[in-house]
Protein backbone atom coordinates (compact mmCIF):
# COMPACT_ATOMS: atom_id res chain seq x y z
CA UNK A 1 0.00 0.00 0.00
CA UNK A 2 1.40 3.39 -0.99
CA UNK A 3 0.32 6.68 0.54
CA UNK A 4 0.86 10.37 0.00
CA UNK A 5 0.24 12.31 3.20
CA UNK A 6 1.98 15.54 2.23
CA UNK A 7 -1.03 17.55 1.12
CA UNK A 8 -4.77 18.03 1.61
CA UNK A 9 -5.92 15.03 -0.43
CA UNK A 10 -4.58 11.70 0.79
CA UNK A 11 -4.18 8.95 -1.81
CA UNK A 12 -3.48 5.26 -1.33
CA UNK A 13 -3.36 2.27 -3.65
CA UNK A 14 -5.28 -0.77 -2.40
CA UNK A 15 -5.07 -3.91 -4.57
CA UNK A 16 -7.80 -6.38 -3.52
CA UNK A 17 -8.17 -10.04 -4.40
CA UNK A 18 -11.52 -11.50 -5.43
CA UNK A 19 -13.94 -11.53 -2.53
CA UNK A 20 -11.66 -9.55 -0.23
CA UNK A 21 -13.56 -7.36 2.22
CA UNK A 22 -12.47 -4.40 4.29
CA UNK A 23 -14.76 -4.88 7.27
CA UNK A 24 -16.89 -2.04 8.59
CA UNK A 25 -14.76 0.97 9.50
CA UNK A 26 -14.80 4.75 9.38
CA UNK A 27 -12.46 7.60 8.38
CA UNK A 28 -11.97 11.06 9.85
CA UNK A 29 -11.76 12.41 6.28
CA UNK A 30 -14.32 12.21 3.49
CA UNK A 31 -13.62 9.28 1.15
CA UNK A 32 -14.17 8.90 -2.56
CA UNK A 33 -14.38 5.11 -3.03
CA UNK A 34 -13.29 4.18 -6.55
CA UNK A 35 -11.71 1.23 -8.36
CA UNK A 36 -9.39 1.57 -11.32
CA UNK A 37 -10.12 -2.05 -12.26
CA UNK A 38 -12.77 -4.56 -11.23
CA UNK A 39 -16.01 -3.92 -9.36
CA UNK A 40 -16.31 -2.69 -5.78
CA UNK A 41 -19.34 -3.08 -3.53
CA UNK A 42 -19.61 -0.52 -0.75
CA UNK A 43 -22.06 -1.33 2.05
CA UNK A 44 -23.47 1.20 4.49
CA UNK A 45 -26.01 -0.32 6.87
CA UNK A 46 -28.44 -2.18 4.57
CA UNK A 47 -27.58 -0.15 1.47
CA UNK A 48 -25.16 -1.49 -1.13
CA UNK A 49 -23.56 0.32 -4.07
CA UNK A 50 -21.97 -1.62 -6.94
CA UNK A 51 -19.21 0.51 -8.45
CA UNK A 52 -17.43 -0.20 -11.75
CA UNK A 53 -14.57 2.15 -12.75
CA UNK A 54 -17.07 4.63 -14.24
CA UNK A 55 -18.60 5.33 -10.81
CA UNK A 56 -17.34 6.34 -7.38
CA UNK A 57 -19.07 6.81 -4.04
CA UNK A 58 -18.65 9.88 -1.85
CA UNK A 59 -18.59 8.65 1.76
CA UNK A 60 -18.89 11.47 4.30
CA UNK A 61 -16.35 11.56 7.13
CA UNK A 62 -17.32 9.40 10.08
CA UNK A 63 -19.65 7.13 8.06
CA UNK A 64 -19.21 3.46 8.89
CA UNK A 65 -18.89 1.35 5.75
CA UNK A 66 -17.47 -1.89 4.36
CA UNK A 67 -15.95 -2.53 0.93
CA UNK A 68 -15.77 -5.79 -1.04
CA UNK A 69 -14.06 -6.71 -4.31
CA UNK A 70 -16.76 -8.44 -6.34
CA UNK A 71 -16.34 -11.29 -8.83
CA UNK A 72 -12.64 -10.76 -9.52
CA UNK A 73 -9.66 -8.85 -8.26
CA UNK A 74 -10.02 -5.08 -7.95
CA UNK A 75 -7.60 -2.19 -7.71
CA UNK A 76 -9.10 0.30 -5.29
CA UNK A 77 -7.78 3.84 -5.27
CA UNK A 78 -8.26 5.37 -1.84
CA UNK A 79 -9.02 9.10 -2.12
CA UNK A 80 -9.48 10.98 1.16
CA UNK A 81 -10.53 14.61 1.27
CA UNK A 82 -10.65 17.20 4.07
CA UNK A 83 -13.84 18.50 5.65
CA UNK A 84 -13.91 21.73 3.64
CA UNK A 85 -14.43 19.76 0.42
CA UNK A 86 -18.16 19.51 -0.35
CA UNK A 87 -19.33 20.06 3.28
CA UNK A 88 -22.96 20.09 2.09
CA UNK A 89 -22.73 16.44 0.99
CA UNK A 90 -23.77 14.79 4.23
CA UNK A 91 -25.13 11.60 2.64
CA UNK A 92 -23.39 8.95 0.49
CA UNK A 93 -23.44 10.23 -3.09
CA UNK A 94 -22.59 8.43 -6.33
CA UNK A 95 -20.52 10.44 -8.79
CA UNK A 96 -19.48 9.74 -12.35
CA UNK A 97 -15.78 9.14 -13.01
CA UNK A 98 -15.23 10.62 -16.45
CA UNK A 99 -11.91 10.84 -18.27
CA UNK A 100 -10.96 14.27 -16.90
CA UNK A 101 -11.50 13.28 -13.27
CA UNK A 102 -9.55 10.07 -13.78
CA UNK A 103 -6.65 11.97 -15.37
CA UNK A 104 -6.66 14.41 -12.45
CA UNK A 105 -6.50 11.54 -9.94
CA UNK A 106 -3.61 10.02 -11.91
CA UNK A 107 -1.84 13.38 -11.83
CA UNK A 108 -2.24 13.67 -8.04
CA UNK A 109 -0.83 10.17 -7.59
CA UNK A 110 2.50 11.25 -9.07
CA UNK A 111 5.47 11.90 -6.78
CA UNK A 112 7.13 14.55 -8.91
CA UNK A 113 4.57 17.36 -8.60
CA UNK A 114 5.51 20.68 -7.02
CA UNK A 115 3.52 21.93 -4.05
CA UNK A 116 1.89 24.74 -6.03
CA UNK A 117 0.88 22.44 -8.88
CA UNK A 118 -0.57 19.91 -6.46
CA UNK A 119 -2.54 22.56 -4.59
CA UNK A 120 -4.00 23.85 -7.86
CA UNK A 121 -4.92 20.34 -8.99
CA UNK A 122 -6.52 19.49 -5.65
CA UNK A 123 -8.74 22.58 -5.88
CA UNK A 124 -10.27 21.18 -9.08
CA UNK A 125 -11.41 17.89 -7.55
CA UNK A 126 -14.64 19.13 -5.90
CA UNK A 127 -15.58 20.96 -9.11
CA UNK A 128 -15.41 17.70 -11.06
CA UNK A 129 -17.58 15.64 -8.71
CA UNK A 130 -20.86 15.35 -10.58
CA UNK A 131 -23.63 13.27 -8.91
CA UNK A 132 -25.40 10.67 -11.05
CA UNK A 133 -28.62 8.85 -10.39
CA UNK A 134 -27.87 5.17 -9.97
CA UNK A 135 -29.27 2.07 -8.37
CA UNK A 136 -28.79 0.65 -4.92
CA UNK A 137 -30.38 -2.74 -4.34
CA UNK A 138 -31.10 -2.94 -0.65
CA UNK A 139 -30.90 -6.45 0.76
CA UNK A 140 -31.55 -6.39 4.53
CA UNK A 141 -29.99 -9.27 6.43
CA UNK A 142 -32.01 -11.20 9.03
CA UNK A 143 -30.74 -11.03 12.60
CA UNK A 144 -31.79 -14.49 13.73
CA UNK A 145 -28.70 -16.72 13.78
CA UNK A 146 -30.25 -19.50 11.71
CA UNK A 147 -31.68 -17.24 9.04
CA UNK A 148 -28.49 -15.19 9.02
CA UNK A 149 -26.47 -18.32 8.17
CA UNK A 150 -28.80 -18.95 5.23
CA UNK A 151 -28.47 -15.35 4.07
CA UNK A 152 -24.68 -15.36 4.30
CA UNK A 153 -24.45 -18.64 2.38
CA UNK A 154 -26.61 -17.23 -0.39
CA UNK A 155 -24.64 -14.00 -0.47
CA UNK A 156 -21.52 -16.11 -1.10
CA UNK A 157 -23.28 -18.23 -3.73
CA UNK A 158 -26.52 -16.60 -4.97
CA UNK A 159 -26.94 -19.38 -7.53
CA UNK A 160 -27.50 -22.00 -4.81
CA UNK A 161 -30.88 -23.52 -5.71
CA UNK A 162 -31.79 -25.13 -2.37
CA UNK A 163 -35.34 -24.37 -1.28
CA UNK A 164 -36.31 -23.19 2.19
CA UNK A 165 -36.95 -26.72 3.42
CA UNK A 166 -33.40 -27.76 2.49
CA UNK A 167 -31.98 -24.66 4.11
CA UNK A 168 -34.03 -25.42 7.22
CA UNK A 169 -32.47 -28.87 7.49
CA UNK A 170 -29.05 -27.28 7.12
CA UNK A 171 -29.48 -24.79 9.97
CA UNK A 172 -31.88 -26.73 12.21
CA UNK A 173 -35.11 -24.83 11.65
CA UNK A 174 -38.44 -25.67 10.09
CA UNK A 175 -39.56 -24.21 6.78
CA UNK A 176 -42.33 -22.33 8.58
CA UNK A 177 -39.92 -20.87 11.14
CA UNK A 178 -37.45 -19.63 8.52
CA UNK A 179 -40.26 -18.23 6.42
CA UNK A 180 -41.62 -16.31 9.40
CA UNK A 181 -38.17 -14.98 10.34
CA UNK A 182 -37.39 -13.71 6.84
CA UNK A 183 -40.74 -11.96 6.60
CA UNK A 184 -40.42 -10.39 10.05
CA UNK A 185 -36.76 -9.35 9.90
CA UNK A 186 -36.27 -8.38 6.25
CA UNK A 187 -39.76 -7.16 5.37
CA UNK A 188 -40.12 -9.62 2.49
CA UNK A 189 -40.75 -13.29 1.92
CA UNK A 190 -37.80 -15.62 1.33
CA UNK A 191 -38.32 -15.96 -2.43
CA UNK A 192 -38.55 -12.20 -2.89
CA UNK A 193 -35.51 -11.67 -0.66
CA UNK A 194 -33.45 -14.22 -2.64
CA UNK A 195 -34.48 -12.64 -5.95
CA UNK A 196 -33.38 -9.24 -4.63
CA UNK A 197 -30.04 -10.73 -3.54
CA UNK A 198 -29.54 -12.30 -6.97
CA UNK A 199 -30.26 -9.00 -8.69
CA UNK A 200 -27.69 -7.26 -6.51
CA UNK A 201 -25.12 -9.95 -7.33
CA UNK A 202 -25.85 -9.59 -11.05
CA UNK A 203 -24.60 -6.00 -11.08
CA UNK A 204 -21.00 -7.11 -10.57
CA UNK A 205 -21.14 -9.41 -13.61
CA UNK A 206 -22.93 -6.87 -15.80
CA UNK A 207 -20.40 -4.19 -14.80
CA UNK A 208 -17.57 -6.37 -16.15
CA UNK A 209 -19.34 -7.00 -19.43
CA UNK A 210 -20.77 -10.47 -18.80
CA UNK A 211 -23.68 -11.36 -21.07
CA UNK A 212 -27.23 -11.20 -19.76
CA UNK A 213 -27.76 -14.92 -20.33
CA UNK A 214 -24.56 -15.94 -18.59
CA UNK A 215 -25.21 -13.56 -15.69
CA UNK A 216 -28.71 -14.95 -15.23
CA UNK A 217 -27.35 -18.50 -15.00
CA UNK A 218 -24.54 -17.58 -12.60
CA UNK A 219 -26.75 -15.80 -10.07
CA UNK A 220 -29.48 -18.42 -10.15
CA UNK A 221 -32.34 -17.24 -12.36
CA UNK A 222 -34.14 -19.99 -14.24
CA UNK A 223 -33.78 -18.21 -17.57
CA UNK A 224 -32.53 -15.00 -19.13
CA UNK A 225 -36.11 -13.84 -19.64
CA UNK A 226 -36.91 -14.35 -15.95
CA UNK A 227 -33.82 -12.31 -15.05
CA UNK A 228 -34.68 -9.52 -17.49
CA UNK A 229 -38.24 -9.36 -16.14
CA UNK A 230 -37.12 -9.21 -12.49
CA UNK A 231 -34.44 -6.61 -13.25
CA UNK A 232 -36.91 -4.48 -15.17
CA UNK A 233 -39.51 -4.57 -12.40
CA UNK A 234 -36.94 -3.26 -9.92
CA UNK A 235 -35.02 -0.74 -12.05
CA UNK A 236 -37.25 0.18 -14.96
CA UNK A 237 -34.52 -0.72 -17.48
CA UNK A 238 -33.13 -3.91 -18.98
CA UNK A 239 -29.95 -5.37 -17.45
CA UNK A 240 -28.11 -5.00 -20.74
CA UNK A 241 -28.70 -1.24 -20.82
CA UNK A 242 -28.22 -0.43 -17.15
CA UNK A 243 -24.46 0.27 -17.01
CA UNK A 244 -24.52 1.69 -20.53
CA UNK A 245 -27.06 4.24 -19.29
CA UNK A 246 -24.95 5.03 -16.22
CA UNK A 247 -21.87 5.61 -18.37
CA UNK A 248 -23.82 7.86 -20.72
CA UNK A 249 -25.23 9.85 -17.78
CA UNK A 250 -21.76 10.40 -16.30
CA UNK A 251 -20.38 11.52 -19.67
CA UNK A 252 -23.32 13.80 -20.45
CA UNK A 253 -23.19 15.46 -17.01
CA UNK A 254 -19.51 16.18 -17.57
CA UNK A 255 -20.29 17.79 -20.93
CA UNK A 256 -23.04 19.88 -19.33
CA UNK A 257 -20.67 21.11 -16.62
CA UNK A 258 -18.07 21.96 -19.30
CA UNK A 259 -20.68 24.08 -21.10
CA UNK A 260 -21.64 25.85 -17.86
CA UNK A 261 -18.03 26.65 -17.07
CA UNK A 262 -17.50 27.95 -20.63
CA UNK A 263 -20.46 30.32 -20.14
CA UNK A 264 -19.17 31.36 -16.72
CA UNK A 265 -22.16 29.84 -15.00
CA UNK A 266 -22.21 28.15 -11.62
CA UNK A 267 -22.56 24.44 -11.01
CA UNK A 268 -25.39 22.93 -8.98
CA UNK A 269 -25.05 19.69 -7.10
CA UNK A 270 -27.79 17.21 -6.36
CA UNK A 271 -28.21 14.36 -3.87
Amino acid sequence: MSENRQTAIVLESLPMHAGQTFDEHRHDLHQLAWVREGVLMVSIADRHWMLPPSLALWIPAGTRHASTAMKGAAHMQGIYLPAQFRPEWTDPTVVGVHALLRELIDFLCRDDITGAARTSAESLVPLLLEPVQTLTIDVPMPRDERAHKVAESLADDPGDERDLAAWGRSVGASTRTLSRIFAAETGMGFSVWRSRLRLRASLAYLAEGESVGRTAAIVGFSSASAFVAAFGRLTGVTPGSYFERIHEMASSQHLVSDERRARGGSLTYGD
